[in-house]
């Protein structure tokens, strides 16, 4: 009797063994798992104010326009939003390997990344500008030769910079945030820093200290995209959401809101 009640026990122990590790761990897991939760995860580099940003001293919340338009895409979609602080230099590779579902982070659609990952239609137009500190004597691209000058890694910038390089000998440096560029331009270690115009002159508005002027367009600044892993059955459906906010002016209220109106 006791050997059989025992049997019992170990039976029904093992049962509850077996049913705990049936149940995965999906909500620990991979942006895929928290798909089937309708949570999508949001990848981008929260240090380029307006479009993503941590406000210093009063929350951890990343906004910006960037945050605010995808979870209007991925609301209208039946999906919430989580999003995930990665250095931009980690964006593409945290797409595939299946970490994030989506990347929106001021990104260009560079024929390079296309390689790599599926693009959005371009949500938003911008330029790119060379910042200097008042006083460098740096007022156009020739002023630069033989000068430090700084860009983020892995950024559009960085290309642009290695473009400027063929024509007008510069030493490149890159660092992962755009605070940090800012802070070795004023330490006078970077002679000057290329930065996307919007962002640019969010920082030249708050240090007073530095100054810049537009760059010319070269052929794959068209502006900023969603990138996806490759053939994402999202990217199809946000480009037909990001569509119908460019037309009934959704898209336009977020610019106004975060960039004043210029685009």
């Amino acid at each position: 009797m006791k050997k059989s009640f025992l049997l019992f026990l170990t039976t029904i122990l093992l049962v509850g063994i077996l049913a705990a590790c049936g149940t995965s761990d999906k909500k620990d897991g991979a942006a895929g798992d928290k798909k089937d939760n309708k949570v999508l995860i949001m990848g981008t580099s929260a240090d380029y104010k307006p479009f993503e940003y941590i406000e210093t001293g009063k929350d951890d919340e990343i906004k910006g326009f960037d945050v605010d338009l995808a979870k209007a895409l991925a609301g209208k979609l039946g999906y919430k939003v989580e999003v995930k602080d990665i250095d931009f230099s980690g964006l593409i590779q945290a797409l595939k390997s299946k970490q994030v579902d989506f990347v929106l982070a001021g990104m260009t659609p560079t024929e390079k990344r296309k390689k790599n990952v599926d693009f959005s239609d371009i949500y938003y137009k911008t330029n790119q500008m060379l910042v200097t500190k008042k006083g460098s004597g740096i007022e156009k691209l020739e002023d630069l030769k033989g000068k430090t000058v700084g860009v983020q890694l892995g950024s559009i910038q960085e290309t642009k910079a290695k473009d400027i390089n063929k024509t007008v000998a510069i030493k490149i440096e890159n660092r992962n945030r755009i605070p940090d560029l800012i802070q070795e331009m004023k330490a006078g270690r970077f002679d000057a820093a290329i930065i996307e115009e919007i962002v640019a002159k969010g920082y030249m508005k708050k240090e007073t200290e530095l100054t810049g002027f537009k760059l010319d367009e070269g052929p794959e600044e068209q502006g900023s995209a969603i990138a996806f892993p490759k053939d994402s059955d999202l990217t199809e459906k946000f480009n037909k959401e990001l569509k119908k906010m460019q037309e009934n002016g959704e898209l336009d209220k977020l610019v106004v809101k975060w960039f004043g109106g210029e685009q």
